[in-house]
C-alpha cells in the first residue's frame, strides 16, 4: 500500500457498472484533480480476484496485486474513503466461464475441479471456492449499512411514477415454504460469555469422527448459531409443490445462489433433480458420465447433451410433462431452473410483486406464479407482502413514504458470513460445535445430504448497529427492529437491543418480520417515512424490495457504510440486471445502465472528505448534488433503446451540470475560475458531443472480453466523443 492513503478509491468491478466507469471515471478524476483530490482504482472484479489468487500460474507481466486484501486492511482505518460498485458474486457457472475466458487470453490458469481427487486439485478447488459467492462484501464491510433514497431521487420518483402492475384480490400468486425441518426450525443460538476457540465435528453412526472445521475463534459476547436443512424434507416439499400446481400458474423457485454460495446451489440442485425426476430416472447415469450435476441447472444439462437427439427429445418431453415454469427469458427458452445465478430472490420477488404478482411463462405470456422459498427464515416477508397487495391493490408511488434500512452486516455478520462453516453432510450422524474446554455448544442429528451451517455475529457490530438505528430513527421518525422472538438467533439479538434502547431512553418497536412487513407497508402508504432495522440477509432483501416498488429500481439508493474505525464505504446500488445491459451494448452499442447510484455515492464520498476538514471537497459535494438533481429534473437518465439517450450521454449531462454548478458557486474562487471555461465549452459543444455519441450507436461493440475486457477497447467504446474527450482530458 502506498504511504499516503488515496483521497478516493474507486473500485474496478464487472459487467455494466464497469463499462460505465470507462466513461464516468475520467470525468471524476479530472474534476477531483482540479480540487487537488487524488482518485485511484482497485480491482475487485471476478477476473481480477482470480488472477490475484493464482500468481504461481502466471508470468511476471500477468501478475497483479491482491487489491481486495489491500482494501480489506484499508477499511479498518479512519482514512478509508471507498466508492464500491456492484461486483459479480460468482456462481460456479460464472466462475468457470471467467476461467475459460482468461485461459483463452493466454492466462494458464487451472480448470475448476468439480470433483478434486489429488491434493493439488483440492488446493486449486479451495482457492477457487474462496472467490465464489459473496467473497467481496464480507471483506470490505467493516461497518453497518445505512441505505436510503436521496431526496432528489425520491422527489423525482413521486413526480414521474414508474409503471406498476395491477393487483387482483383473486390472484393465484402465492409463496410456498417448507412445513418444518428447515434452517428456521432447526436453529440453535447462544451468546458466549468469554472468548474461546472451537471446532465443528461430524460423528458418523459408527462413531468415526471427522473435523469439518478447526481453529474457530469466538469473542466474548459473540452470538454463535447452528442449524441445518433436511434434504429429505426439502425434496418432499419440492415434489409436493410440483404435483399440487393449479392450472395456469407458473412454478418458480427463488434463492440466492450467488451470496449463499454453498447452501443455495445445493438447494437449487434438488429443485432441478426433482423437477426432472422422470428424465433422470431414465438417463441419470448417462448424463452423470457427461459431467452433469443438477446444481449447475438445466442450461448445463442442455449444453452437455447437445447433438444427442434421443436425450434432447426426452428432456423436451420431460419438461413439457411438468407444470410450466417461470422464465428468465421466454424468447430464448431460459427457464427459472436454467442457471442457479439467474433467479436471485431479492431481485426476482420484487419484480413479481411490482408486476402485480405475475411472471412470464414459456409461451411468452404473463401468468400468476407459485413462488417456492423453501426456508421460513424470511419467506414470510414476501408472503405477507403478496397478501397485503391482494387486499389493498398496487402501491401509489406518487404519495407513498420512503423506506430506508439500517442493516447489521459488519465483520461478516450472520448468514452471509457462514460460507466457510456450511457443509453438505456425508452420512447419518451428528454435527457438533465443540469449544476448546470440551463443552458442546450446539448439536444436531443429521442425515446424508442435509445442509448444516453455523453463522456468527460479534458484539461490537451489534452495538454499533443499535447506535446507528437510534440515530436514523431520531432523524426519520418511524422505525422497527425486524426480529422474531421465536427465532433462536433473533432472541439472542433482542437481549442486546432491549437494554440498549432503555439506556438511550427511546422506544423502537421490535416486530417479527411478517408483522414488521405489514407495519411498514401500512405506514408508507400513509405517506410516512419508515426505517427498517434488520440483520444482514433481510438488509439485502429489503433494500431491493422497497426501492423497486417505491422508486422502480434499487440501483438509485444511497448506500452508506459508516466504517467502525471512522472511514467511509459508499456503495452504488444493485447490479442484478447488468448482464442484459452488457448483451445489449455488445449487440447494439447502447448501454442503458443508469449511473445515478454512482453520482449519489460520489457526492457522499466528497461529503466524507469535507467532514474531515477538506473545504474544496465540500464545494465539490454540493456541486455533485446539484448536478444529480438536474440530471433527474431534466430527464437526462439513460433509456432502453438505440437512438434514445444512453449511459454516455447521461455522463455528458452530469459533467456539464457539475461544471456549471462549480462555475456558479462563490465559496471557492480558484475552483470557480477553473470550471468556468469547462462549463462554457461543454455547453457550446452540446450538439457536436451528442452527435458523436449518437453516431457510435446501432452497431456491434467489441470489448475484447466479458469478464476480462480489454481496457483500450472499452475506452474506445465508452468514450466515442472526441469533442468531450478534448474538454475533459
Amino acid at each position: 500500500m502506498a504511504n499516503k492513503t488515496p483521497d478516493i478509491i474507486y473500485t474496478i468491478v464487472d459487467e455494466a457498472p464497469q463499462l460505465a466507469s470507462g466513461s464516468l471515471l475520467p470525468i471524476i478524476s479530472a474534476f477531483a484533480g482540479a480540487a487537488g483530490l487524488g482518485v485511484e482504482t482497485r480491482d475487485i472484479s471476478l477476473a481480477g480476484r482470480i488472477l490475484a489468487t493464482f500468481p504461481d500460474y502466471l508470468t511476471d507481466d500477468q501478475k497483479i496485486s491482491d487489491d481486495l486484501a489491500e482494501l480489506g486492511e484499508l477499511v479498518k482505518t479512519p482514512e478509508a474513503n471507498v466508492i464500491k460498485l456492484p461486483n459479480i458474486s460468482a456462481s460456479v457457472p460464472q466462475l468457470t466461464a471467467a476461467i475459460k475466458e482468461l485461459q483463452s487470453q493466454g492466462y494458464k490458469l487451472p480448470d475448476y475441479p468439480a470433483e478434486p481427487a489429488t491434493d493439488a486439485e483440492k488446493d486449486v478447488r479451495a482457492r477457487y471456492d474462496s472467490i465464489k459467492g459473496s467473497a467481496v462484501n464480507p471483506v470490505l464491510r467493516e461497518g453497518n449499512s445505512d441505505r436510503r433514497s436521496a431526496k432528489a431521487v425520491k422527489n423525482y420518483a413521486m413526480k414521474h411514477p414508474h409503471s406498476m402492475g395491477e393487483w387482483k384480490s383473486d390472484s393465484k400468486t402465492t409463496v410456498a415454504s417448507m412445513s418444518g425441518n428447515d434452517f428456521f426450525a432447526n436453529e440453535k443460538s447462544a451468546t458466549l460469555s468469554e472468548a474461546t476457540g472451537a471446532k465443528i465435528v461430524f460423528t458418523a453412526e459408527d462413531g468415526t469422527e471427522t473435523v469439518l472445521k478447526s481453529g474457530l475463534k469466538y469473542q466474548a459476547g459473540e452470538i454463535v448459531d447452528a442449524t441445518f436443512l433436511s434434504a429429505k424434507a426439502l425434496r418432499d416439499f419440492v415434489k409436493k409443490e410440483v404435483e399440487s400446481m393449479e392450472p395456469g400458474v407458473l412454478f418458480s423457485v427463488h434463492l440466492k445462489a450467488t451470496m449463499m454460495k454453498v447452501s443455495d446451489p445445493i438447494i437449487f440442485g434438488h429443485f432441478v433433480s426433482v423437477y426432472l425426476e422422470d428424465f433422470l430416472a431414465k438417463h441419470g447415469e448417462t448424463v452423470k458420465a457427461l459431467g452433469f450435476n443438477p446444481n449447475g441447472g438445466i442450461g448445463d444439462l442442455e449444453a452437455r447433451i447437445k447433438g444427442n437427439a434421443e436425450l434432447e427429445a426426452d428432456l423436451k418431453a420431460a419438461l413439457a410433462a411438468k407444470p410450466p415454469m417461470y422464465m428468465v427469458n421466454s424468447d430464448k427458452g431460459i427457464t427459472n431452473l436454467h442457471v442457479p445465478s439467474d433467479v436471485i430472490i431479492d431481485a426476482s420477488m420484487p419484480a413479481v410483486i411490482r408486476a402485480g404478482g405475475i411472471g412470464w411463462g414459456p409461451d411468452g405470456k404473463a401468468a400468476d406464479t407459485k413462488c417456492c422459498i423453501p426456508d421460513n427464515s424470511y419467506a414470510g416477508v414476501y408472503d405477507e407482502t403478496i397478501n397485503y397487495f391482494k387486499e389493498t391493490g398496487k402501491l401509489d408511488v406518487t404519495t407513498c413514504g420512503a423506506v430506508s434500512n439500517v442493516g447489521l452486516m459488519a465483520q461478516k455478520a450472520e448468514e452471509y458470513g457462514s460460507h466457510p462453516t456450511t457443509f453438505e453432510i456425508a452420512g447419518k450422524g451428528k454435527v457438533e460445535i465443540v469449544l476448546d474446554n470440551g463443552t458442546v455448544l450446539h448439536s444436531h442429528n443429521v442425515e446424508a445430504g442435509d445442509i448444516w451451517r453455523s453463522a456468527t455475529v460479534k458484539k461490537a457490530p451489534i452495538e454499533d448497529w443499535i447506535r446507528l438505528a437510534i440515530r436514523r430513527t431520531k432523524a426519520t421518525g418511524l422505525a422497527a427492529f425486524w426480529l422474531d422472538a421465536n427465532r433462536a438467533h433473533d432472541a439472542e439479538l433482542i437481549k442486546y437491543v432491549e437494554p440498549a434502547l432503555k439506556e438511550a431512553g427511546i422506544e423502537i418497536p421490535i416486530m417479527a418480520p411478517r408483522e414488521a412487513t405489514r407495519f411498514t407497508f401500512v405506514e408508507m402508504r400513509k405517506g410516512n417515512d419508515v426505517v427498517t432495522i434488520t440483520g444482514n440477509v433481510l438488509r439485502d432483501y429489503l433494500t431491493d424490495l422497497f426501492p423497486i416498488l417505491e422508486l422502480g429500481t434499487s440501483a438509485k439508493m444511497l448506500s452508506i457504510v459508516s466504517l467502525m474505525q471512522g472511514g467511509g464505504l459508499f456503495e452504488t446500488g444493485a447490479g442484478g440486471s447488468a448482464p442484459k445491459h452488457v448483451q445489449q451494448l455488445v449487440e447494439e452499442n447502447h448501454l442503458r445502465w443508469d449511473s445515478l447510484g454512482e453520482f449519489c455515492a460520489l457526492g457522499e464520498s466528497f461529503k466524507f472528505l469535507a467532514e474531515k476538514g477538506n473545504a474544496k471537497a465540500g464545494v465539490m459535494a454540493a456541486a455533485v448534488e446539484d448536478a444529480t438533481q438536474k440530471v433527474l429534473e431534466d430527464n437526462r437518465s439513460p433509456e432502453r433503446k438505440v437512438g434514445q439517450p444512453d449511459n454516455r450521454s447521461s455522463h455528458y449531462w452530469f459533467a456539464r451540470y457539475w461544471a456549471e454548478a462549480m462555475a456558479a458557486q462563490d465559496a471557492d474562487a480558484e475552483l470557480k475560475a477553473h470550471f468556468a471555461p469547462i462549463a462554457k465549452a461543454l455547453a457550446e459543444g452540446e450538439e457536436a458531443i451528442l452527435g458523436e455519441l449518437k453516431a457510435a450507436e446501432g452497431k456491434p461493440a467489441d470489448l475484447g472480453g466479458y469478464y476480462h475486457a480489454d481496457p483500450e477497447k472499452v475506452a474506445k467504446v465508452m468514450r466515442p466523443s472526441a469533442t468531450l474527450n478534448a474538454i475533459i482530458g
